[in-house]
């Protein structure tokens, strides 16, 4: 018959002569136009959008080096440690995970640096770990770093990008609140300069609380529209 002499097509593996290389970690989309392009130089450190001017969001520690004179940045080393007060595993391993993945102990760093020569006590939270959420440890190197400034007396600069109060500690993350806003209360007594700035997003009981309550309150431009100040 016609059709057994018939022979099924070979599927041969077609390639392009001259395959194109595209390495997804070398390109970046702007969330609010659009447009994707590729990580130069000076996208890579200053997060800015060349088309729309639209900012990332940048690592803490990528923040500190572009507003920190090189070499002048010294964290504080307060050997504290998460609590886990409503005792849940998963939050834990979710720790620990995030450690590994970022090399951050936690949501914020602080230290203190030069910019253009002048010393100041600078806190940069980091979008990376929980969203910057503000727990125990978040709260208490805040106050820290504001105790710090008063007995320095050094200029507070404090840019904030958080989730808010992170709802894993309870109440214990909530009570920071209070705290931060008590420790800034006392900056202001001692007429230290505190300036804050407020980052995409920030949200919740941080804008509650310290973000708010700058002498200077900055936004990065064409992030206001997520800040919440409810």
């Amino acid at each position: 018959m016609i059709v057994d002499k018939i022979k099924k097509r070979e599927i041969k593996n077609i390639r392009p002569t001259n395959p194109i290389d595209i390495q997804p970690d070398k390109w970046i989309k702007c969330d609010r136009c659009k447009e994707i392009f590729y990580k130069e130089d000076d996208i890579e450190k200053y997060g800015l959008c060349p088309n729309c001017g639209y900012h990332f969001r940048l690592s803490s520690t990528k923040r500190i080096n572009l507003v920190i004179d090189e070499g002048t940045f010294k964290e504080f080393d307060l050997n504290i440690d998460t609590v886990n007060p409503l005792n849940m595993e998963e939050y834990k391993k979710k720790l620990e995970a995030l450690r590994g993945k970022t090399g951050l102990d936690e949501a914020v760093k602080c230290g203190t640096g030069k910019i253009n020569g002048e010393k100041v006590v600078i806190c940069v939270m980091d979008a990376n770990f929980l969203m910057g959420s503000m727990g125990t440890v978040v709260g208490e190197k805040i106050t820290y770093s504001i105790e710090k400034a008063i007995s320095l007396k050094l200029p507070l600069i404090i840019f904030s990008v958080s989730g808010g109060a992170r709802m894993q500690e309870g109440i214990m993350s909530l009570m920071q609140m209070a705290k931060t806003s008590a420790a800034i209360a006392k900056l202001d007594t001692a007429g230290i300069l505190y300036i804050s700035v407020l980052t995409d997003p920030t949200y919740g009981g941080v804008t509650a609380s310290f973000a708010s309550l700058g002498d200077i309150v900055l936004a990065e431009p064409r992030s206001y529209d997520r800040i919440c100040w409810t």
